[in-house]
């Protein structure tokens, strides 16, 4: 997989992930906090994109704005089950009450399993609740065999991540985000490009690449549907840095 091309802020509507893509992954969701660098670069993205950004991430939307400092407006949290527009208006999509009874009684299945496991973190998200298992890899089997039990015989849809499972409402993803962004003023009429990392973010490449765009894997090569590729979030910055000065 090759580097991609300098970004042209004229041409596209850009999208890209936060975990992995705009902050490096920490051991603890909540260790991910603001970086004044990455987020006045991405205000500066913003005003060269003419407001065509937009950020899909499984985080909440409340949780992006902390972490982003408000530095965008078009948001999809929770991997496309949270969105807010360009214009701030906030589409979520609403869950069954059968779906938030399923992630009550997960979430108190899952914290049994926290308590056995040390290192092992549950995040709960309105919507969905991951499983974190990256300070303790030896409990994969455990919460792999817990949640897909708790998919097989609930409602809810189980998603896995990098070193994470995550049980959440079936409705929207990231693919489905982007789409929808895409026929919303002002990200419709150009080529969509999206940058992320992770298995999660598989949806969101391939609704680029449908509609005329391409996705940017962010890490090691895998088999994807990106087409090209930056090996860590320094290089993203850098590249985003790179595109903004160029148009400026």
């Amino acid at each position: 997989m090759t580097h991609p091309h300098r970004l042209l802020p004229d041409r596209v509507s850009l999208f890209l992930d936060v975990d992995g893509t705009l902050a490096q992954i920490r051991p603890r969701p909540e260790d991910v906090g603001p970086d004044v660098r990455r987020n006045m670069l991405l205000r500066r993205v913003v005003k060269a994109l003419d407001g065509r950004l937009a950020i899909l991430s499984g985080r909440t939307i409340s949780e992006v704005d902390y972490i982003l400092e408000n530095a965008v407006r078009a948001v999809a949290g929770v991997h496309g089950l949270e969105r807010r527009d360009a214009e701030g208006e906030r589409r979520d999509y609403l869950i069954t009450n059968e779906v938030r009874q399923a992630l009550d009684q997960a979430i108190l299945v899952l914290n049994a399993l926290a308590e056995q496991k040390r290192g092992v973190l549950i995040e709960a998200k309105g919507k969905s609740v991951g499983v974190h298992y990256r300070l303790n890899p030896e409990a994969e089997d455990m919460v792999l065999t817990i949640t897909q039990n708790i998919a097989q015989n609930s409602p809810l849809s189980l998603q896995l991540g990098d070193r994470v499972a995550e049980l959440r409402a079936p409705g929207p993803d990231k693919g489905d985000a982007l789409r929808a962004f895409m026929n919303e003023v002002p990200f419709e009429g150009r080529m969509p490009v999206f940058v992320g990392d992770d298995l999660t973010d598989e949806h969101a490449f391939k609704a680029a690449v449908e509609l005329g765009g391409f996705g940017i894997l962010v890490g090691p090569e895998r088999e994807t549907a990106a087409r090209f590729r930056l090996p860590n979030v320094a290089a993203v910055l850098d590249w985003l840095e790179d595109g903004v000065a160029h148009h400026a």
